[in-house]
């Protein structure tokens, strides 16, 4: 089996690793949308992250299950996933606890990872990828977790000779909003970083990620646009099942990678002001034992 899977649907078409389950290609025809990884910037495109977004304080959490100890994102993107079915424009990817991530994170589970493809038709939906997150906590004990998407994209788009800088985010209307801030890769809430003031886009500003991610709560809508002030729209981001979007890019300090990140979370980071309970953790998602639970974004090219 290929450590790459390729789906197709019209003209679209997706790979996803063996390796974490990542998205790493999205195209239409000949154009790629996703990143594709360049070591000097960023050598991942779009991890998955499961159990955990972000940061535990110190890499270390106590649980009902008994000690956690995992790095950034959680296990997911770490581990080889199994091929567990293929389609017509569609493959789901399974990873199921074993000694190794029992010793990270002591909940077992099944994780089931599905992309599909919905290709535009005359008078249609345009062309779309779905990423479903399908979690199924195999234990006895309550399970909290949470989950969150990754995916960083080509900026300029392609076939487009704009500026990295000439790109923004579109809102679905005017809203207010400040990020908090990062200290020692938590989230701190007495840091609060200006984004919009009233206004329904965000322009792409080197210094906005400087200190790494900005985290946007209460989206309107939760829908966002990635659009050129020069050549407009490029693709749209929906993602009514996370309260959160993360998004960033790299290389701030040379201020030239072309990439950026948009990002559904369904949580965080551990905030300055939480405890290292997992369970604590903001907007944790508990999963009873036996019970499946789901939640999707998808990723429309315009």
């Amino acid at each position: 089996m290929s450590d790459v899977i390729t789906i197709e649907n019209g003209d679209l078409t997706a790979q996803v690793k063996v390796k974490g389950a990542e998205l790493a290609s999205l195209k239409r025809g000949e154009d790629e949308y996703l990143w594709q990884a360049d070591p000097h910037w960023w050598p991942r495109q779009a991890p998955v992250l499961f159990p955990i977004v972000g940061n535990l304080r110190n890499d270390k959490a106590t649980s009902a299950a008994g000690p956690c100890a995992m790095g950034r994102h959680g296990v997911a993107r770490i581990n080889d996933f199994e091929v567990w079915s293929v389609g017509s424009g569609t493959v789901t990817m399974r990873l199921q606890s074993s000694d190794e991530t029992l010793a990270a994170y002591p909940y077992p589970f099944v994780l089931d990872m599905t992309y599909t493809l919905e290709a535009s038709t005359e008078g249609g939906a345009p062309d779309t990828l779905r990423q479903t997150f399908e979690v199924s906590n195999t234990g006895d004990q309550v399970m909290p977790f949470s989950v969150g998407g990754h995916p960083a994209f080509n900026v300029p788009a392609p076939g487009r000779t704009d500026a990295w800088e000439d790109y923004e985010l579109v809102f679905s209307e005017p809203w207010t909003y400040a990020s908090p801030g990062i200290a020692g890769g938590l989230w701190d809430y007495g840091i609060q970083i200006p984004i919009v003031d009233d206004a329904d886009r965000m322009p792409l500003r080197r210094d906005l990620f400087v200190h790494d991610t900005v985290e946007l709560e209460h989206v309107p809508g939760h829908t966002v646009t990635l659009a050129s002030k020069e050549s407009g729209p490029v693709l749209r981001v929906d993602f009514d099942e996370f309260p959160y979007l993360g998004v960033w890019s790299a290389g701030c300090e040379t201020g030239d990678a072309p990439f950026l990140a948009i990002e559904p979370w369904t949580g965080t980071a551990t905030r300055t002001d939480e405890d290292d309970v997992f369970e604590h953790k903001q907007h944790t998602l508990f999963c009873e034992p036996g019970d499946t639970m789901t939640r999707s974004f998808t990723i429309t090219l315009l």
